[in-house]
């Protein structure tokens, strides 16, 4: 019954800041949505100091949600899966060789710049850190999570290139970053280097990211087979349900990565060939069902990042450390983008335009923030934790409202260059 109680606060605090960013504020859903938790979050901090009653029930709510257990154990599948089963699997066969270069060798150039990068930063504020450390905060901080920004930047009328690359990097990159960081926080542990060698990461990696690749890939194939065989909209909608829920554990079960197993199976399951097999009711009810799902669960995602501030110990020299990182971990993806990239050039138009877009749409979100709140306690967890935290927070808000407009605007003088050319 108190899980239940804490749930339902959740979704009441949802569903009527949901309606009052639709109604007044305007915003893209989901950054509104953590705008308004976020400030009342502040606001609640200061009440809860002065001893209200009250609120300092509303902060052991939030405080026994585990922000990370919910995301990485429960939420990311769906998301990924309903990511996955929206995106073009055509025009990603297309981009099939972009994609792959931006969610692993990105993800990598990016993981290493910005561990580089905070080990050289952080002592200028008096908190020096062992490289592994800075090495697992690039790992947890470099996937991208751009589903804040998609409904903006579908609204723009990119290319259906580009958007498909952002889209696709973004299911990808989720998964690659996990098991980065997995495989980094194995070494990381206390006496972890010593019974961790090449050969063990090299097994983890193979574990996670082709273990979860394959099993994406047979589950999905299965429930492909099982679709083709049936007319019926609930029966449909039942079993890309049992998908992802039984997929998911089985990936757990298997030590090996679900949301790359997530995302393959979506792939597999909703791709073209298997919406050919569904009559037109069926499709449009599967759609819709999924549609729905991902909606409701970034609206929740967002406003627990908002809500987390009522329960994080956030310093103000880990505020000027983050604001810090923030241009640290934009310019790492800056070049993360730009490499891949130059290697396509010669096969592919690519315009700074489309490097600008990706740079700028590389938001980063909950997924970050889970993981830093899965780190140990033997571990620096409140400095990298509070650092995430900001770069997150100004990531969502800073580059969310304005990649829009910054799109838009690129858009136009991109294409007035082609005219002139």
């Amino acid at each position: 019954m108190e899980l239940y109680s804490q749930f339902s606060l959740v979704v009441v605090v949802v569903a009527l800041f949901a309606y009052i960013n639709h109604r007044y504020l305007r915003l893209p859903a989901t950054i509104g949505l953590m705008a308004l938790t976020l400030l009342s979050s502040l606001v609640l901090v200061g009440l809860g100091r002065l001893g209200v009653p009250a609120v300092l029930r509303v902060v052991e709510v939030v405080r026994a949600l585990d922000f990370h257990t919910v995301l990485m154990q429960y939420m990311l599948s769906f998301l990924l899966f309903a990511g996955a089963m929206q995106l073009d699997t055509r025009s990603l066969s297309l981009q099939r060789v972009p994609v792959l270069l931006l969610a692993t060798v990105g993800t990598l150039i990016s993981t290493v710049m910005v561990a580089c990068g905070l080990y050289l930063v952080l002592p200028l504020f008096g908190l020096p850190l062992d490289f592994i450390y800075c090495l697992l905060f690039g790992g947890l901080i470099s996937p991208t999570d751009p589903v804040a920004v998609l409904g903006i930047l579908t609204k723009v009328d990119l290319p259906r290139a580009l958007e498909t690359n952002i889209v696709g990097e973004s299911l990808f990159n989720d998964g690659v970053g996990v098991v980065v960081f997995a495989t980094v926080l194995a070494v990381a542990v206390p006496g972890g280097a010593e019974t961790v060698g090449p050969g063990r990461v090299l097994g983890l990696l193979l574990q996670e990211g082709v273990g979860g690749l394959a099993l994406g890939a047979g589950l999905g194939y299965a429930v492909y087979l099982l679709l083709r065989g049936v007319d019926n909209y609930v029966v449909e909608v039942l079993l890309t349900l049992a998908l992802v829920m039984g997929g998911s554990a089985l990936a757990a079960a298997l030590d090996t990565s679900g949301p790359l197993a997530m995302v393959v199976a979506g792939l597999v399951a909703g791709g073209q060939q298997s919406r050919r097999s569904m009559s037109d009711t069926s499709e449009d009810y599967v759609d819709k069902f999924w549609e729905l799902i991902d909606g409701v669960l970034n609206a929740l995602l967002f406003a627990l990042m908002g809500l987390e501030m009522l329960v994080l110990n956030i310093k103000g020299i880990y505020i000027a450390a983050g604001l810090a990182t923030v241009a640290l971990v934009l310019l790492a993806r800056l070049v993360s983008v730009s490499i891949p990239l130059s290697f396509l050039r010669t096969r592919r138009e690519f315009t700074d335009f489309n490097l600008a877009v990706l740079t700028w749409g590389g938001l980063r979100g909950g997924i970050s923030v889970a993981l830093a709140l899965s780190l140990p306690p033997s571990m620096p967890r409140e400095l990298l934790l509070g650092i995430t935290y900001v770069v997150v927070v100004c990531s969502i808000l800073g580059q969310g409202l304005t990649i829009g407009p910054l799109a838009a605007r690129l858009q136009r003088r991109h294409e007035r260059a082609v005219a002139a050319g």
